[in-house]
């Protein structure tokens, strides 16, 4: 498997191009719900830059001592909002479609619990790779190789608060 490195600047570069292609598609959606962890970053920028309620779901699927064995999908028991209804039209946001499992799982979950509310859900990720059994609506690259992608705030799976406060000892600054 080879790896995809990427950084600060290109992630955000990602996340206004999925937005672009979001706003071309004309089409408009009344929540944006992210999936947790992969898709907060995400799914909090496409929430400021469309001016819509953010929902989360929090799920994990990935761990072992590299946090690269796959799992089984655990899904929350709830849904975190701070305005209901959760609406008519959601759009699904997460980080990347790997094997699909997770995404099935939670438009699964969605359609069991909002299923009378939804009218329409659609899909939204940075990556879509060639090995997913479930195709995004939106994605920015499709990655035939099956990387994996090493994202820009993994650096903080090494750190702990212990480190980080020797790391960055007196670099207190005032404003």
């Amino acid at each position: 498997m080879s790896d995809l490195f990427v950084s600060w600047a290109e992630y955000h570069q990602l996340v206004e191009r999925l937005a672009v292609n979001l706003y071309e598609s004309g089409w408009r959606f009344d929540r944006i719900l992210c999936v947790a962890r992969g898709g907060l970053r995400v799914g909090d920028i496409l929430s400021r830059l469309f001016d819509c309620p953010l929902a989360i779901l929090a799920t994990s699927s990935y761990g072992g001592a590299d946090g690269r064995e796959r799992g089984r999908v655990s899904i929350a028991p709830h849904l975190t909002m701070s305005s209901t209804p959760l609406g008519r039209r959601v759009l699904v946001v997460d980080d990347l479609v790997d094997s699909g499992e997770s995404l099935k799982a939670v438009l699964a979950w969605l359609c069991d619990r909002y299923g009378d509310e939804i009218e329409e859900m659609r899909t939204a990720v940075l990556w879509y790779k060639a090995g997913g059994n479930i195709a995004p609506d939106y994605y920015v690259e499709y990655l035939r190789d099956n990387p994996w992608i090493h994202q820009p705030f993994e650096q903080y799976e090494q750190l702990s608060p212990a480190s980080l406060a020797v790391r960055n000892r007196g670099d207190r600054t005032e404003r």
